[in-house]
């Protein structure tokens, strides 16, 4: 779309660079550029343009893009422009990741190298590096209050180190995520410091109040993110003898958006972090960047807005970034930020599939599969070139958050029903193994969420105390399934560090006074090395979850129609506990996954695989390798089993390969038959 009002001042202010390519052809940036202007000014003054300074501004905002393409480095342009020809990477089905904090895994970056063959060993080609950005010691939200967005902690080493890194995980054919923490700052940051001393420049970075007049209209309707370590949303400046906005702890103070400079100079380190290297940006708090009395402050137009503009800048400078939006919201409100209307598809490629993650858990506590099924049937379909993070734990707490009006018509109480799963990860209720704890219990709603590792939320913690063979069997199998799920629904299968081998609560956080306050840090666990050298021991608990997930890696990575191309449908399976869903591709290939969620065998009539288009008489399991058997128009699957069904007459177990037919022969081969 052609503007006078933007193109021809751009004469002026771009005549002095060149962008013109060979043989006199327009340079890849300025068709970007050109492509994009029309929007960025677009969404720019849907934000800011009542303001006397928006158009001064707009055009300091222009000269911040240009900056920044000059110092993108050739070998990260070049990286753009491949994938600008491959508009589908992020959707392939070749990409594992794994999130972990660096100096639990590894001490340091420094160390995080010597990582990379255990990461690709076990098929992670992805990796989520948890807060580096410099951070207070002490009470920093394990990393999430920066206070200096262009510097690493010491903690974890140097810049120089972090751009090292980043290199060799390109030269692995690896990718690379980093958080950018957008809502607020630490009260240490040197803005903050500024706004502390009574600078009004940078008090209007943040929300400052004289009195608790504005302060009292905000709580009417703010929730309590921490309502036990940090209650309320504003904490006092002695100071100042004011009040500041501080939605998630006193130490983190949130960023003013309706400040056009706080808009400018967050998407300059957006694009500073880019150019170093990073692959995919976690945009942290996304849902709380735009504050307004009356409301909850969480999923405004306007933060939609902010996400816009910079997905529409970055495409300018550094369209081989991608971004997460780390949005744990209902279903309705989290698919927005994939972009809705003009801007379809048009802010963020990833979004979290908590509403997945969190009904697995509940599948896995009642047995039943219906509440599942409901919660994704209820999720619209995603604009294309977009996709879900598959996860079952992270650094985060469980939210327990479903549709009342789903377990209404399952004939559950929504109030009821989360104390049950409250009680039975908490290990209170009667015949429950796991070993989780509540988070943020609200004695005013009676709400809480869930903390706890993989290991301990399905029992493997309790059955390696009991040394009982059975429970660790069962434990294993219900890792084992849960890891198939999420490496072949739709979407990026991501991992958390440490679930891989079976790694339990860590109680060692009770001792330090800086973490002992959130018990989240029970599932942030300090790697240890020398246990994880189980993982080479036949027949011990780290060796069959690390082989089990791993070979299921395998298999995802040689399953083509796993790619996310919103190709994935729930099927009917005539069975309320077992799960399933079609996975296909344009090329025909199918694959019909099926998870048992009981402890008992259930059986599957042959309808269902009829019902997928399939012949009953020549359908195999991906994961075992064998032709499935039927007896009676029925197949058995064991408890806890998954099952990737194929119609395929040549599949067959030597395409495991060797390493994989050793363990059978061995009788240490993970998955369950």
């Amino acid at each position: 779309m052609y503007d006078p009002l933007i193109h021809l001042p751009l004469r002026e202010r771009t005549s002095y660079r060149s962008m013109a390519g060979a043989n006199g052809a327009a340079h890849p940036f300025e068709l970007r550029f050109h492509a994009n202007i029309a929007w960025i000014r677009t969404l720019f003054f849907n934000l800011y343009g009542h303001l006397d300074e928006a158009e001064t501004e707009f055009w300091k905002l222009i000269d911040d893009l240009f900056q920044a393409f000059e110092e993108r480095p050739d070998e990260l342009k070049h990286q753009d422009l491949d994938r600008e020809k491959n508009p589908f990477w992020l959707m392939s089905e070749k990409w594992v990741g794994m999130m972990m904090y660096v100096d639990r895994f590894s001490e340091d970056l420094n160390g995080f190298r010597s990582k990379i063959p255990y990461l690709k060993s076990l098929g992670v080609n992805w990796v989520h590096l948890m807060p580096l950005l410099k951070s207070p010691p002490g009470s920093n939200d394990g990393g999430y209050a920066v206070s200096d967005y262009r510097a690493v902690d010491p903690r974890f080493g140097s810049m120089k180190d972090l751009t090292s890194l980043l290199a060799d995980l390109r030269s692995e054919g690896m990718l690379s995520t980093l958080d950018l923490v957008m809502n607020h700052t630490s009260d240490q940051h040197e803005w903050a410091q500024k706004a502390r001393s009574g600078d009004p420049k940078y008090k209007e970075y943040y929300y400052f109040f004289p009195t608790r007049e504005m302060p009292d209209q905000f709580e009417k309707d703010l929730p309590e993110i921490f309502p036990h370590s940090s209650p309320g949303n504003f904490t006092y400046i002695k100071e100042l003898k004011e009040y500041v906005m501080s939605v998630f702890h006193h130490y983190q103070w949130d960023l003013n958006y309706r400040n056009p400079e706080v808009c400018r100079e967050m998407l300059k380190v957006l694009l500073f972090l880019s150019n170093l290297g990073v692959d995919i940006l976690r945009l942290d708090a996304v849902a709380f960047t735009w504050k307004q009395t009356g409301t909850t402050s969480q999923n405004l137009p306007q933060a939609h807005t902010i996400l816009q503009l910079m997905k529409a800048c970055a495409q300018v400078v550094a369209p081989g970034t991608a971004f997460i939006a780390e949005a744990i919201v209902a279903p309705h409100e989290v698919i927005k930020y994939f972009g809705e209307g003009p801007a379809w598809g048009k802010e963020c490629e990833i979004a979290y599939h908590a509403t997945f993650m969190a009904s697995l858990w509940d599948a896995l506590a009642t047995g039943e599969v219906e509440l599942l099924k409901k919660g994704l049937k209820g999720i619209p379909t995603k604009p294309g070139r977009t996709t879900w993070i598959n996860y079952l734990r992270c650094h985060d707490d469980i939210g327990l958050g479903f549709a009342d009006q789903h377990l209404y018509e399952l004939g559950k109480h929504p109030y009821s029903h989360k104390k049950f799963l409250i009680d039975y990860y908490s290990g209170t209720f009667e015949g429950s193994t796991a070993k989780g704890a509540p988070f943020a219990n609200n004695p005013k709603t009676g709400d809480a969420r869930i903390s706890g590792s993989l290991a301990a939320l399905t029992g493997l913690e309790h059955a390696r105390e009991t040394e009982d063979p059975k429970l660790i069997d069962l434990a294993i199998r219900k890792i084992l399934m849960l890891n198939a799920i999420i490496l072949s629904y739709g979407g990026l299968p991501l991992l958390y560090y440490g679930d891989e081998m079976g790694t339990g609560n860590n109680y060692d956080y009770l001792n330090d006074p800086d973490q002992a306050y959130d018990n989240r840090w029970m599932h942030r666990p300090i790697v240890d090395w020398k246990k994880a050298e189980r993982i080479k021991d036949p027949g011990s608990i780290e060796q069959r979850l690390f082989d089990g997930v791993s070979f299921l890696i395998s298999l995802r990575k040689s399953s083509p129609e796993f790619a996310d191309m919103n190709s994935c449908h729930i099927e009917p399976t005539g069975n309320h506990q077992v799960f399933g869903f079609l996975r296909w591709n344009e090329d025909g290939a199918r694959t019909f996954c099926l998870a048992n969620f009981s402890d008992q065998g259930q059986k599957i009539d042959s309808w269902v695989i009829s019902n997928c288009g399939m012949n009953q008489a020549k359908v195999f399991d991906k994961i075992t390798g064998k032709k499935l058997e039927w007896s009676q128009d029925s197949l058995t699957m064991e408890p806890y089993q998954a099952v990737w069904v194929t119609e395929s007459s040549t599949f067959d177990a030597f395409q495991m390969g060797t390493e994989v037919q050793d363990l059978k022969k061995s009788g240490t081969w993970p998955i369950p038959e």
